[in-house]
């Protein structure tokens, strides 16, 4: 996984709207047509209100095409109606294509989590290994605004380009000479376009990259400033907060002053052009007065545009390096889970695993004759950075060894098969915190069929039953309210109570009693194992209290040598199982 520093710049703008084009649904392509024709209907209409006005302001003036619909000759009235209703219809066709456009937006936007969160969650653990979890959030919230903005800004610039090529076309209709120097123009208009698009295009990647440094400042707060503030280490805390705001804020600033400059090197090419527009009408034989509102009529409604066309010019920019971020997650290839087994086949017979090899750590680790049965404890403990870990992480089915030998009922099963059996599992770790809003919502998320007698049940298991008795909101109290906010070990212990209700094939608990004392820790895992006889329990703990109540300890020396050690009725069953022949 590449850091957000080393992120390719963008050099064809054009790769980005095929890539952003990509992205798009069946029915948001079919609805983007349907914003286009209404665009270029609303284009239409807005172009013949402007010639409507030619025989209101210059009564009498014929111009060279129209028929009845532009005949000086009708009344005042008959042709303010005829204006009124034009313009009516540009008014109505916008707001149409505005409300489609937006409808179209906020799907977008949509899809874009979506999509991104479905593939994070499916992602295989080791593809996230190198990625940051402020880079995650970034790209799961401020990252999506961003390219969302760009393609608002792809709407307007939509807009712009189909009033102009109606603008343009009407207007060579009325005046060919006047428009020999659209061509010119044009041209002057483009490289104005493009002014300063290189350093555009690098202040919005660096915009991209401090917003991610501020998420990572942003983390985990709470505990974050109670660890700076023992340390006194505020002062530089707030400094370097302040100098990632600076910079965010020298980058908004200077995207708005390239967005002004470059606006008014359109505008000043616009005023250039159409005062040139009028020397030309008075020079050029042949050209009415009728004919030179018109065109001034039609090119002015061009002119509001020139603000809008810069900043989305600008907003594009800034979405590229937002996109490529955001599809380097949606790339990650998923895992590929096998089918869940039957609840009847995955629950009473034991796993044995003769051999298994994984990395890291480093230089890699052996474990060999391993047995997991159901209702039993087994303590995985060891030095810290020495792979428990990525252990567990196996174990649980959620990363994939090297070499993987095993057996379950005498009969050898691969590791997709393994990783089917302890998919109805549950794993729980040291830093994991319920983000849920209540006790409630946090148990129901691990069982939602549950009753409320069950989660009391559950509760109860854990000991957090007479922590919620003494608050007036019982099961609804809030996670995180002032008054009702659970402790560390009461977090714990409510993520313990999930374990229970999932009554999962294999439950893993990273230091998930690491915040509870030696006594409570002994009495909730005993509980654990008494209320999950069918669940084959992994333990990764330093405590010693730990290994006299685990059936077998897995022990990881330095020298990442693995020993399993059984109680001595554990060993005595595990003499007797059947060894697996490769």
């Amino acid at each position: 996984m590449k850091p957000a520093e080393s992120l390719r710049p963008t050099e064809r703008p054009a790769a980005l709207l095929r890539s952003l084009a990509r992205t798009l649904s069946g029915v948001e392509r079919v609805e983007t047509l349907a914003y286009v024709a209404l665009s270029l209907g609303a284009a239409f209409a807005g172009a013949l209100a402007a010639l409507l006005l030619v025989p209101l302001v210059q009564p009498g003036q014929a111009l060279p095409f129209g028929g009845v619909l532009l005949d000086p000759q009708r009344s005042v009235e008959l042709q303010a109606a005829a204006f009124a209703a034009a313009t009516g219809t540009f008014a109505l066709l916008r707001w149409q294509a505005a409300r489609l456009g937006a409808r179209l937006v906020g799907r977008y936007g949509m899809h874009l989590r979506r999509a991104v969160h479905a593939r994070l969650i499916e992602a295989p653990l080791g593809s996230l290994a190198e990625a940051t979890s402020a880079e995650i959030a970034n790209v799961l919230t401020h990252n999506v605004e961003l390219i969302v903005q760009g393609f608002s800004a792809l709407q307007q610039l939509l807009i712009a380009g189909v009033s102009a090529a109606v603008s343009l076309g009407f207007a060579f209709w009325v005046s060919p000479p006047l428009m020999l120097a659209a061509p010119v123009l044009g041209g002057l208009g483009l490289l104005a376009s493009r002014a300063y698009g290189r350093e555009q295009s690098l202040v919005a990647r660096q915009y991209v990259v401090d917003m991610t440094r501020l998420f990572w400042h942003s983390e985990d707060f709470p505990r974050r400033l109670r660890h700076v503030r023992s340390f006194e280490r505020e002062a530089a805390e707030k400094a370097s907060y302040g100098a990632i705001s600076e910079r965010l804020c020298h980058g908004y600033r200077r995207q708005l002053e390239l967005v002004a400059s470059g606006r008014l090197v359109l505008e000043l090419l616009a005023a250039a052009g159409i005062a040139a527009l009028f020397v030309l009408a008075h020079r050029w034989r042949g050209v009415g007065q009728a004919e030179l509102i018109a065109v001034c009529l039609l090119l002015g409604r061009l002119l509001p545009y020139l603000v809008t066309t810069r900043q989305s010019f600008q907003q594009l920019r800034s979405a590229a390096p937002a996109f490529e971020l955001w599809q380097r997650y949606v790339d990650l290839a998923p895992l590929h889970a096998s089918a869940a087994p039957s609840p009847t086949g995955a629950s009473g017979a034991a796993l044995y695993i003769e051999r298994m090899r994984l990395t890291p750590p480093p230089g890699g680790l052996e474990i060999g004759d391993l047995l997991l049965r159901p209702g039993e404890l087994t303590l995985v403990c060891g030095d810290s950075g020495i792979g428990k870990s990525s252990l567990v992480d196996v174990l649980a089915g959620m990363m994939a060894p090297e070499v993987f030998v095993a057996r379950r009922d005498g009969r050898p099963i691969d590791f997709g098969a393994y990783r089917a059996l302890v998919r109805h599992g549950a794993y729980v770790s040291q830093e994991v915190r319920p983000w849920q809003h209540s006790v409630r919502e946090c148990l129901r998320w691990a069982a939602p069929d549950a009753s409320d007698a069950m989660l009391r049940g559950a509760l109860a298991d854990v000991g957090l039953d007479k922590r919620l008795a003494e608050s007036p909101h019982g099961l609804d109290t809030a996670l995180r309210g002032a008054s009702s906010r659970l402790s560390g070990g009461e977090l714990q212990r409510l993520l313990l109570a999930q374990v229970i209700l999932r009554q999962p094939f294999l439950a893993v608990l990273d230091e998930a009693t690491s915040a509870l004392d030696a006594a409570s820790e002994t009495a909730v895992l005993t509980a654990l194992r008494r209320r999950l006889p069918q669940t084959i329990l992994i333990v990764v703990s330093h405590r010693p209290g730990v290994a006299a109540i685990a059936d077998q300890c897995l022990s990881i020396g330095s020298d990442l040598v693995a020993t399993v050690t059984a109680k001595p009725r554990r060993a005595a069953v595990a003499a007797g199982s059947p060894r697996p022949v490769e």
